[in-house]
C-alpha cells in the first residue's frame, strides 16, 4: 500500500483558517505544522523538514507570502508551495509560480479544489517515495544489485543524503557506478519528478564547455544561429550532474563557483542573469584534494562541492556481488536481444569473481553483452569467456621492468597495470595482448579516434589507454584522418 501522508506547513495570519485547515488534513492522515507569521515559518522549517506549505499571500508582521517565497527557496529548495490569497490577482499567480508555487488558491476555499490539490500532491509524494526506495534499493534498472556489507554500506549513505539538498561529491574508479548512484541520490530526493541533467566535462572540449553550463545568446560567436539554454538552466529545479569534475579547467571553475555563489547564469554573449535552483552532484575518478595541492583545482570550489562525499567501491572490493551482477546482465541483454537466457557454470561464475576487473561494472556489463550474443548453448562455461579477459599484472613500488628488485625506471608512471614490453612468441599473453590490441583499434574507429570516447566506452582511463597505444604501436594513420 503506497504512503501518501504529507508534513504540510499552514502558514495563515488568521486563526481560524490554520484552524480549519489543520483539521482538515489531519482528518486524512496528515502531519501538520502552523505558523502565523513568515518568520515564524522561516523557524519552523529550520526545525523540521515538510512536503508541502500552504501559504496565505496577505500575511501579517510585513513579509507577505511572495516574500516567504523568495526567502525559503534558497535554504529549502525541495519545499512544494501552494499560494492562497483573498483578493488573488493574475501578477500574483504568475509571481507565485515564477518562484516555483504549486498552485495559487482564491478565499473562500473550494473544499472540492482542496481535494484535487490534496490528491495530486499525495500523489506526487508517494511516486517521489517509490522512486526513492527504487533507487535506494537498486531494482528498477539502476543495477544497485548485490548483497556485499560495501554496497550495504553505499546503499545506507544514499538514503542519508539522498533527502537533503547538501552538495555530494562521488568519488570512484571509472567504471564503478558513479552515475547509477548520482540518478539514485536524484530519485531519493523531493526533485525526484524534476529534470536530472548530466555533462560529462571530460568529453566536451574545454572551450565549448562554458556553452554547455550556461549556455549563450544568438550571436554569441560563430555558428551560435541561435540562443541556447545552458545545462544549468535546464536543471532548474532538479538536479545538475557533474561528471568528471576533474577535468573542469580553471576558468570554468572559477564561472562555476560563482554561480553556486550567487544562483545566478549568464548566458555567453548575453547581458542579463537567470537564477537557478540546482542540487549540484558531481563525480570524479581523481583525487581533487592532490589536484587542489597541485593548483589544478580551485580548493574553494572544492570545499563548496564537497559536502556530502560519497565513494563507491570498486567491483574487486565487493566480490561476491559479481555473480548476481553477471546474473542480471545475462538476463537483461538475453531479454533486449530476444534470445535465450543463459546461465553461468561454477567454473564461468567462480573464474570472474577471481579476476581483478579493471574496468569495474562497466567492463563485467559489456562481457556479459558480448556472452549472450556470442556465446553458444544456455550454459556459460569458463572456457567460453576465459579469453576475453586480459589479465593486469601490478608490479610493486620499485619493481623494475622484467622483475627483481631494481629501482623503476624513471619513464614509467606510478601505478602502470601492465608490463610494456612485448610478450614472448606463442605465449598466451602474445595472443591476449594481440586480441586486446584489436578491441582498442575497433573502439578508436568507432569512436572517429576521440580518445576520451574510446577510454570511457572500454572502462579505462584516459592515460591507461594512451599507455597502450604507445604499446602496441597504435596512432592514426593519414588515411583515418582523411
Amino acid at each position: 500500500m503506497k504512503d501518501t501522508r504529507l508534513r504540510i506547513l499552514v502558514v495563515d495570519d488568521e486563526p481560524g483558517i490554520r484552524e480549519m485547515l489543520t483539521a482538515r488534513f489531519e482528518l486524512d492522515g496528515h502531519t501538520v505544522g502552523t505558523a502565523a507569521t513568515g518568520e515564524r515559518a522561516l523557524a519552523a522549517l529550520a526545525e523540521q523538514p515538510y512536503d508541502v506549505a500552504f501559504v496565505d499571500q496577505n500575511l501579517g508582521g510585513g513579509m507577505t507570502g511572495l516574500d516567504f517565497l523568495k526567502r525559503a527557496r534558497p535554504e529549502h529548495g525541495d519545499l512544494t508551495a501552494v499560494m492562497i490569497s483573498a483578493h488573488g490577482s493574475i501578477a500574483e499567480a504568475v509571481e507565485a509560480t515564477k518562484l516555483g508555487a504549486f498552485d495559487f488558491l482564491e478565499k473562500p476555499l473550494e473544499p472540492a479544489r482542496l481535494d484535487l490539490v490534496l490528491r495530486h500532491l499525495s500523489e506526487r509524494a508517494a511516486l517521489q517515495r517509490r522512486a526513492r526506495a527504487a533507487a535506494v534499493g537498486g531494482t528498477p534498472g539502476l543495477e544497485m544489485i548485490g548483497s556485499s556489507e560495501a554496497l550495504a554500506r553505499l546503499k545506507k549513505e544514499i538514503e542519508r543524503v539522498a533527502p537533503s539538498s547538501g552538495k555530494v561529491l562521488i568519488t570512484g574508479e571509472n567504471g564503478s557506478g558513479k552515475e547509477l548512484v548520482a540518478r539514485a541520490i536524484h530519485l531519493g530526493s523531493r526533485r525526484a519528478d524534476a529534470a536530472f541533467v548530466k555533462l560529462n566535462c571530460a568529453a566536451i572540449p574545454r572551450d565549448l564547455i562554458e556553452s554547455e553550463l550556461f549556455g549563450y545568446e544568438r550571436g554569441a560567436f560563430t555558428g551560435a544561429v541561435q540562443a541556447k539554454k545552458g545545462k544549468l538552466e535546464l536543471a532548474h529545479g532538479g538536479t545538475m550532474f557533474l561528471d568528471e569534475i576533474g577535468d573542469l579547467s580553471l576558468e570554468a571553475q572559477s564561472k562555476l563557483l560563482r554561480a553556486i555563489e550567487t544562483g545566478e547564469v549568464e548566458r555567453i554573449g548575453g547581458t542579463k542573469t537567470s537564477t537557478v535552483d540546482v542540487r549540484l552532484v558531481s563525480a570524479t575518478h581523481k583525487d581533487l584534494a592532490a589536484q587542489v595541492r597541485e593548483g589544478r583545482f580551485r580548493e574553494d570550489l572544492y570545499f563548496r562541492l564537497n559536502v556530502l562525499p560519497l565513494h563507491v567501491p570498486p567491483l574487486r572490493e565487493r566480490r561476491e556481488d559479481i555473480p548476481i551482477l553477471a546474473a542480471h546482465f545475462l538476463s537483461t541483454f538475453a531479454e533486449a536481444e530476444g534470445l535465450a537466457g543463459k546461465e553461468l557454470s561454477p567454473e564461468a561464475a567462480a573464474l570472474l569473481t577471481e579476476y581483478s576487473w579493471p574496468g569495474n561494472v562497466r567492463e563485467l556489463r559489456n562481457l556479459m553483452e558480448r556472452t549472450v550474443i556470442l556465446v553458444a548453448g544456455p550454459i556459460v562455461h569458463a572456457s567460453d569467456i576465459a579469453d576475453w579477459l586480459v589479465p593486469v599484472t601490478r608490479r610493486a613500488p620499485g619493481e623494475a621492468r622484467g622483475g627483481g628488485a631494481a629501482a623503476a625506471n624513471p619513464g614509467d608512471a606510478p601505478g602502470d597495470e601492465d608490463d610494456d614490453l612485448p610478450a614472448e612468441p606463442g605465449t598466451l599473453r602474445e595472443e591476449l595482448e594481440k586480441r586486446e590490441a584489436e578491441a582498442i583499434v575497433k573502439v578508436l574507429e568507432a569512436a572517429r579516434w576521440n580518445v576520451t570516447q574510446a577510454a570511457a566506452q572500454l572502462g579505462v582511463d584516459r592515460t591507461n589507454l594512451h599507455r597502450k597505444m604507445r604499446k602496441y604501436g597504435i596512432r592514426r594513420t593519414r588515411e583515418d584522418e582523411a
